[in-house]
């Protein structure tokens, strides 16, 4: 298992590698109790996350690539250089949509995920 760190230095901030992360997630209560949560996002053409919610804001930064987002009822086409804003509680997904990878940092405004899933898994 990785090692994490676990709390701030005295001088008020932590620095986190890369390798660290399990799955390319970062959970602010694992290092230095920060009340925020990171996902790196790179997915092939098709992937992405089944439908979801979550009781805080999630922002997503698409930073290379394209993904169309399901937004409560509305579809969201967005590509490299945008930033979406989904509120609390919304059901919201993405697909890569485009023929590259998609890049992108979702930001969950929590020191811990909270997801409730509300679609049911795909079984290859």
């Amino acid at each position: 298992m990785k090692e994490r760190a676990k709390s701030a230095t005295a001088a008020g901030y932590v620095v986190v590698d890369r390798d660290q992360l399990v799955d390319s997630e970062l959970q602010g209560y694992q290092f230095g109790g920060a009340n925020v949560c990171l996902i790196f996002v790179d997915l092939e053409p098709g992937d992405g996350p089944r439908l979801h919610r979550h009781p805080y804001e999630e922002i997503f930064i698409v930073l290379e690539g394209q993904a169309k987002f399901t937004v409560g009822s509305d579809t969201v086409e967005a590509h490299a250089g945008q930033v979406l804003i989904v509120q609390p509680g919304i059901p919201h997904k993405f697909v890569n949509s485009g023929d590259g990878r998609l890049r992108q940092v979702d930001i969950h405004a929590s020191a811990r995920f909270v997801t409730e899933w509300l679609e049911e898994q795909l079984t290859a």
